[in-house]
């Protein structure tokens, strides 16, 4: 008798890693309380050597949707996970969760609507927008959680979209290439280089006017690898599964970007110094490695 065919899923999720496996429960956790249920979700190691790979089983025993993928060699960042995440995708769309954020239960659901909507202006053959994105809070050490872009955002490149709050085509990323390593984009980082290369081939990403995600950025935490907390993130799960409207929830908590300006805030002055454009994405590279405790002392 002839098995029956595989669903496909409609979205891929894809969630890099290395070696912080205290914080899989809670981004997992955040992937499989989506409303949006038609995605299989990739977990993919850079080289890990912990024991990341049981606790993603402890979830892919249960659910079907999940599956490990562990690189032979540590690549040292996202791009060499998300690219074989995208060479193994069967999704029409790609998501991207890092593995230390969170999604609010709407995210996908929000972010795949938006996808089938037609785009004024639009001049390339797809049906609807490249990429899209939701709003996010960024949780930084030093100062009150605030929302990212500002309401009144415009993308303007080369501008900078966190790839936890965004969603694309993948047939858009396998036109353009897909993820560029630090040496080869210049001074932008690679995930600001896949944005300005989606938006000039395809136009801009299009802005999802609600809260959807939420960022912890290693960059703000010194050592962070080294002492691997889980804390936070159990913190901010367990505040958006108890509330009856995540979204308004964490509204009320958060501020927004201090400078409005014409694309919503600029992420220089809003984000970890480093980024500042005279220096080239490999330095970068370089400094926050040493800084989140990646490299020996």
């Amino acid at each position: 008798m002839k098995k029956p065919s595989r669903r496909v899923p409609r979205v891929t999720a894809i969630i890099p890693t290395f070696n912080w496996s205290t914080v899989l429960n809670c981004s997992i956790g955040s992937v499989l309380d989506q409303t949006f249920e038609d995605f299989e979700l990739l977990v993919i190691g850079d080289g890990c050597t912990d024991n990341s790979e049981e606790v993603v089983a402890s979830f892919a025993t249960r659910d079907e949707r999940v599956r490990w993928i562990n690189l032979p060699q540590h690549s040292g960042s996202q791009v060499g996970p998300n690219n074989e995440g995208l060479r193994q995708a069967e999704g029409e769309f790609i998501a991207y969760l890092g593995h230390d954020d969170l999604w609010l239960p709407r995210h996908l659901e929000l972010l795949v609507s938006t996808m089938a909507a037609p785009v004024t202006g639009q001049t390339t053959s797809l049906d609807g927008p490249a990429m899209t994105h939701g709003r996010v809070v960024l949780v930084n050490p030093d100062r009150e959680p605030f929302v990212f872009p500002h309401s009144s955002w415009s993308y303007l490149p080369p501008q900078w979209i966190p790839p936890t709050s965004s969603l694309h085509r993948a047939s858009a990323l396998q036109r353009i290439g897909g993820w560029r390593s630090h040496g080869s984009t210049g001074t932008l980082d690679p995930e600001t280089d896949l944005c300005a290369r989606v938006a000039k081939e395809f136009g801009p990403p299009v802005l999802v006017p609600h809260l959807t995600s939420v960022k912890l950025p290693a960059g703000y935490r010194k050592n962070v690898y080294r002492t691997r907390p889980n804390h936070e993130q159990t913190a901010w799960l367990s505040r958006i599964r108890e509330s009856t409207d995540p979204e308004a929830e964490l509204e009320r908590l958060c501020g927004e970007p201090d400078v409005p300006g014409p694309g919503g805030g600029d992420p220089a002055t809003l984000l970890e110094p480093v980024m500042r454009s005279s220096v080239t994405a490999e330095e970068r590279y370089r400094i926050l490695r040493h800084f989140k405790g990646l490299d020996p002392p």
